[in-house]
């Protein structure tokens, strides 16, 4: 279990430190996606913070299935702090609920569900985040932070090096691919259309690529997969020459700078966010593995379902400027992240 793991929980201390910091006490935040990478993160901090500091918070974790999370938080059951609720954020959200800051992480994040569940993919995000916006709106909830995605910059054109906040790149929108990218896309135009007629805080979270130990082994991303290739001994498996070159962020970079956002992100704003020395391309990131893992980068082609979850993007640096300015930095260097993540999973798996 992640939350008895020692080098795991070193890095929820080092963040809940964070949000000890921002005096935030006796708050409620219900958190959708709470069994993906970013949320169980985030959840653990929580927690974490509250049996420390004596911050009183209280968590409500949402998802599609009440027995997963259960499986996954089974320390905080007993915990007054903690509840669980199963919810199709498809439709309307309970009115029973309360809160104080929403956090709307629930979506298919990754391209073998992108491929397979294009429709679940599309609706989730807009169907969904227009449920938690109504429901925002009619409790009057202090703060949201929506979960967008450097995808919504679409390919680059060969005219900036980095993607700030203004940017808007090429996305073919007729491909079953562009589902996750104009569904962010079209969320974000949501967002700004509640903040214009009922003034809701809304405040946008554009995450670069994420990688960190609480991430579902059903994952199909490249990264994702190459950090179990380095956990499991196995050659790092690259399906593409590797020359993209990306941002990526360890989940605990993100998780601290969801916490700055709730606490100085301006409403109607969108910030970058992304790690520290994490501009990397995909040949870099397997090969850093494998290099850790003493084994090997090679060369295997995708099948057909892989490929049509595939991003087409080969060149997505975020600038990270704007968040920094709020006062936010990284904090976890990208290589030893990496290796940390590995370790941790190869204690999940194994011990």
């Amino acid at each position: 279990m992640l939350q008895s793991n020692r080098l795991y929980m070193d890095d929820i201390s080092t963040i809940s430190k964070d949000l000890a910091s921002l005096n935030v006490k006796n708050k409620r935040f219900l958190i959708l996606g709470a069994s993906g990478l970013i949320g169980r993160f985030f959840i653990d901090v929580l927690m974490h913070a509250n049996k420390i500091y004596g911050l009183e918070n209280t968590v409500i974790g949402v998802g599609r299935s009440r027995d997963k999370l259960l499986k996954i938080f089974p320390s905080y059951i007993e915990d007054a702090y903690f509840n669980i609720v199963e919810i199709d954020i498809n439709k309307k959200i309970p009115n029973d609920l309360e809160c104080d800051y929403i956090l709307q992480a629930a979506s298919n994040t990754h391209p073998k569900a992108y491929a397979t569940d294009p429709i679940g993919t599309i609706t989730t995000n807009i169907i969904g985040t227009q449920n938690i916006l109504e429901f925002a709106r009619e409790k009057k909830v202090e703060k949201t932070i929506f979960f967008s995605s450097v995808e919504i910059y679409g390919e680059n054109r060969h005219d900036v090096k980095y993607f700030d906040e203004s940017y808007m790149g090429y996305i073919d929108c007729n491909t079953l691919r562009a589902g996750y990218s104009e569904a962010k896309r079209t969320s974000e135009a949501l967002c700004q259309a509640y903040i214009s007629k009922y003034d809701l805080d809304i405040v946008i979270a554009r995450i670069s690529r994420v990688f960190g130990p609480t991430v579902s082994k059903d994952d199909s991303k490249a990264s994702t997969q190459f950090i179990f290739n380095g956990v499991n001994k196995q050659n790092v498996i690259l399906k593409s020459k590797g020359d993209q070159l990306f941002s990526y962020s360890y989940v605990g970079d993100v998780v601290s700078a969801l916490l700055a956002l709730i606490s100085k992100g301006v409403k109607g704003e969108a910030y970058n966010i992304k790690g520290l020395n994490s501009d990397v391309t995909l040949k870099q990131f397997a090969e850093s593995i494998a290099n850790y893992s003493k084994t090997k980068v090679v060369f295997d082609l995708p099948d057909e379902i892989e490929k049509k979850g595939f991003s087409t993007a080969t060149l997505a640096l975020l600038d990270d400027t704007k968040i920094k300015n709020l006062g936010w930095t990284p904090k976890f260097e990208f290589e030893e992240s990496l290796e940390k993540t590995i370790e941790i999973l190869k204690e999940e798996l194994f011990s």
